[in-house]
């Protein structure tokens, strides 16, 4: 991208960058921004298609879209912002109808009477509700640390800049919430089981 020559990539934040393409408009910015982070958006892409030649052609899409999409967004974080944006324009694509394979399945191995998928929903559901339970038993730091690292997808090093706190303290509530969830989350599953 010779053409952004004239704006030394170094003089300007992301946050500066992002803003100063919401006022003007002006792709040559939003390249620059975004040519800072083609290389994760191009792994993010490869990770989810698996080719060469899908990624580098979502990378582009993800740029057309970037220049709609930045200026309806109020971004605090331009990179982790960004990689959501890829994955979920890979996950969207991957969901499209050309992309999904059916199969026909023999009528012996389908189940007329029963409806088996209701039950798998109502599964889940109750999973989620346990899930929704047992976070509320964590403390206040590691709830936090483990819906920015699980959830929002935030890196460890942004968690510590989020929450204001040592890497190791970070690594700490995150280990810890899990470990805590996952003991929450077999208690109440054999609770529900032994009142059946």
């Amino acid at each position: 991208m010779t053409f952004l020559k004239n704006i030394s990539s170094d003089s300007l934040t992301d946050t500066e960058l992002v803003s100063l393409y919401k006022k003007t408009s002006d792709l040559k910015v939003l390249g620059l921004l975004y040519q800072r982070y083609m290389d994760l958006v191009y792994g993010a892409c490869l990770k989810y298609f698996k080719e060469s030649e899908k990624a580098k052609d979502a990378v582009m899409h993800i740029f057309e879209e970037l220049i709609v999409k930045l200026k309806k967004h109020e971004v605090e974080n331009f990179k982790s912002w960004l990689y959501q944006v890829a994955k979920n324009h890979c996950l969207m694509q991957l969901r499209t109808p050309r992309n999904l394979k059916t199969i026909e399945l023999p009528e012996s191995l389908m189940q007329s009477d029963e409806n088996v998928h209701l039950d798998g929903v109502m599964e889940k559901e109750e999973n989620f509700q346990r899930l929704e339970y047992c976070l509320t038993t964590l403390s206040d730091d590691q709830r936090k640390a483990v819906q920015l690292f699980y959830i929002e997808g935030k890196c460890y090093n942004e968690i510590v800049e989020l929450m204001g706190q040592e890497w190791g303290q970070v690594r700490s509530y995150i280990q810890n919430g899990r470990r805590n969830l996952k003991i929450c989350m077999e208690k109440k599953e054999s609770e529900i089981k032994s009142e059946k």
